[in-house]
C-alpha cells in the first residue's frame, strides 16, 4: 500500500502545473492529464515516458476484476 505522505507529495512529472495524483487499483492516477502510474511492487514508476494512457490503464483493471 502507498503511504498518505508519499500520496500527499506525489506529482504527475507529465504536466507542467505538477497536479497530484490518486491511487486507483494498481496505479497513480493523475487527476489532470488522467494518464497512470503502475505500482510495481509497492513502488510507483512515475516516469513520464512509462505513462499510461487511460484507456490503458482501465483495460488492465478491467481485467484484474474479471
Amino acid at each position: 500500500m502507498i503511504d498518505e505522505y508519499l500520496l500527499e507529495v506525489l506529482a504527475c512529472p507529465r504536466c507542467d502545473s505538477r497536479p497530484s495524483v490518486e491511487l486507483k487499483e494498481g496505479f497513480l492516477v493523475c487527476t489532470e492529464c488522467n494518464f497512470g502510474y503502475r505500482i510495481e511492487d509497492g513502488i510507483p514508476n512515475m516516469l513520464a515516458e512509462e505513462a499510461v494512457p487511460p484507456e490503458e490503464w482501465r483495460t488492465e483493471q478491467e481485467k484484474g476484476d474479471a
